[in-house]
């Protein structure tokens, strides 16, 4: 039990202390470093409360895929970061603001919310059969919830679809495709032979 408790308040320091080095570092790559450690922080307390679940999910959503992408994205954008350092002077006031309002919101949560524990919700089936969180959560979304599970799925295809709307770029040069052309094309008019002269080139 010391063990644990050990490895939860070193978890819990490495984490809160690398998510102050995301915001107060200079280089946004160092930042994103600092992430990935804090994701990596976060998984292992995760898995010591038993949530083996969320913290693989973790690591292999928000390390492989989202921390990873950011970073690759930050490394090939060519941006002036002086430029954009010189400008969050200017918004410290309304950041704060929204900070405190965020903080305020989080302690009186913290100190108001209580759960009754005694009710057993919708996991009355774990009494009679062990399951594992991975099991449990799937017969929780895939139930109770699929609705709202496949509401949230078509949410973010919709975004991701207004986000390669509004990004693409429509170059008058760029070769695009034409299916009822490709269709249409036979063999005379797809291959052309040409009567090249010896040393002539193309």
């Amino acid at each position: 039990m010391i063990v644990v408790n050990l490895l939860f308040y070193l978890f819990s320091f490495i984490m809160i202390a690398s998510a102050f080095m995301v915001i107060l570092s200079r280089n946004p790559v160092h930042s994103v470093l600092f992430l990935i450690l804090c994701f990596f922080n976060s998984a292992g307390i995760f898995l010591i409360l038993g949530a083996e679940f969320l913290a693989f999910i973790l690591v292999i959503v928000y390390v492989g895929a989202v921390a990873v992408l950011f970073l690759f994205v930050v490394m090939m954008l060519d941006v002036e970061f002086k430029s954009i350092s010189s400008t969050v002077i200017s918004y410290l006031p309304i950041g704060m603001t929204i900070g405190v309002i965020v903080l305020a919101e989080l302690m009186l949560v913290l100190f108001t919310w209580k759960r009754d524990y005694s009710v057993t919700d919708n996991l009355s089936i774990t009494s009679d059969k062990q399951y594992s969180n991975t099991e449990i959560i799937g017969l929780v979304l895939y139930t109770d919830n699929i609705l709202f599970f496949q509401l949230a799925g078509l949410i973010l295809l919709a975004s991701m679809i207004g986000a390669i709307v509004l990004t693409v770029n429509h170059r008058p040069s760029a070769k695009r495709q034409d299916i009822n052309k490709q269709v249409e094309r036979d063999a005379e008019n797809s291959i052309k032979n040409i009567d090249m002269k010896p040393g002539s080139g193309i």
